[in-house]
């Protein structure tokens, strides 16, 4: 015969917290305190909570979770500075989630820090330590901003990396595209376009030390030494996703490379090489490939500069990134699809 929280949590469809306290034979503050992890609780309790919750199959209440919280869930964004017009699609995003966030009762802030600094990065990282319940951080691998990272994680803040990943730190959770993926399909895609002539293959980074870059160009490498070796692919240039340097790279790749038949640009920057290309009169002759469906690449799309162009849905990673922040408070289950971001891939016939 089952107990009474048992018949009442079968009538209602979930238990309360009130229901695992009768049935542990414990306290609403000791259940709070087991299932939040604290200190100061007996074993035998924990157990006794632990087992409750089970038979019970309690699952918390996102949304009475949401309104027992006395303030804001306070959310802080750290983005790169600069240009990059994807970064500016990503605070667009953010700035379109307002209704959401009032529904949830969250705040959001968003702060900008070049990111090709990590001393700097890393001392920005640490100012939000009294800022923010959660940090959304894009950000360079480097061991200083590791070690900001993990110095946030102990002081209580909970740290989500979105696009570039820190994946030795103590960090939550990862919000982007399998990067290792994205360059493969990179290099797929520009060795098919090439047809089997020869000839070299410029690459230009936004850094090696942003994970993301260095995952891309990785993955590219690998397909083109494999599967397309007519190809010879030159070391990466670093553009620092600044359009005028990217353009002056590529720029000067044309010039000292007359044999280059393909460029991938693994980062942002897409603008200037575009422009490159076109004063240089071998706009769609040279096979350009590149991330981030801009409205520059769009347009480079259209009128045949670029072949093909790889994207991560800059929507999606800011929503995936809200929800993670709003999960760890509320303990709402995390589901691994609702949060994976897709590699899509967009040639001028299929544009959104």
């Amino acid at each position: 015969m089952p107990s009474s929280p048992q018949r009442q949590a079968a009538q209602t469809g979930r238990a309360t917290l009130s229901d695992v306290a009768r049935e542990a034979d414990v306290s609403l503050a000791t259940v709070d305190r087991v299932l939040n992890k604290r200190p100061g609780v007996h074993a035998r309790s924990i157990a006794q909570v632990n087992e409750a919750v089970e038979r019970l199959n309690y699952r918390p209440d996102p949304a009475a979770a949401r309104l027992a919280r006395p303030h804001l869930h306070r959310v802080s964004f750290l983005l790169p500075s600069g240009t990059n017009t994807f970064i500016k699609m990503l605070r667009e995003q953010i700035a379109g989630s307002d209704g959401w966030m009032e529904d949830h009762r969250v705040s959001a802030q968003t702060h900008e820090v070049d990111v090709f600094e990590p001393q700097r990065l890393a001392r920005r990282i640490l100012s939000l330590r009294d800022q923010c319940d959660t940090a959304v951080v894009m950000a360079l691998d480097h061991p200083l901003v590791q070690a900001a990272i993990d110095e946030l994680v102990d002081h209580g803040v909970g740290v989500i990396t979105l696009v570039s990943d820190v994946p030795k730190s103590r960090r939550q959770h990862f919000v982007g595209i399998d990067n290792v993926a994205a360059g493969r399909t990179a290099g797929t895609l520009l060795g098919r376009f090439c047809g089997g002539v020869k000839g070299e293959v410029g690459v230009i980074v936004g850094s090696l030390s942003l994970r993301d870059h260095a995952e891309r160009n990785f993955g590219f490498s690998q397909v083109m030494a494999a599967e397309y070796p007519s190809l010879k692919v030159l070391p990466p240039m670093e553009g620092k996703d600044d359009s005028k340097l990217t353009q002056q790279l590529s720029a000067r790749l044309l010039a000292a490379h007359p044999k280059l038949v393909a460029l991938y640009s693994v980062g942002a920057g897409n603008r200037g090489i575009s422009v490159t290309l076109k004063a240089s009169g071998r706009a769609g002759k040279i096979v350009f490939v590149g991330h981030e469906l801009t409205p520059a690449a769009r347009s480079g799309l259209l009128d045949g500069t670029m072949a093909a162009m790889i994207n991560q849905d800059a929507g999606h990673e800011i929503r995936s990134a809200l929800r993670l922040a709003t999960a760890r408070l509320t303990r709402e289950p995390v589901h691994a699809d609702q949060a994976r971001i897709r590699i899509d891939i967009y040639l001028k016939d299929n544009l959104p």
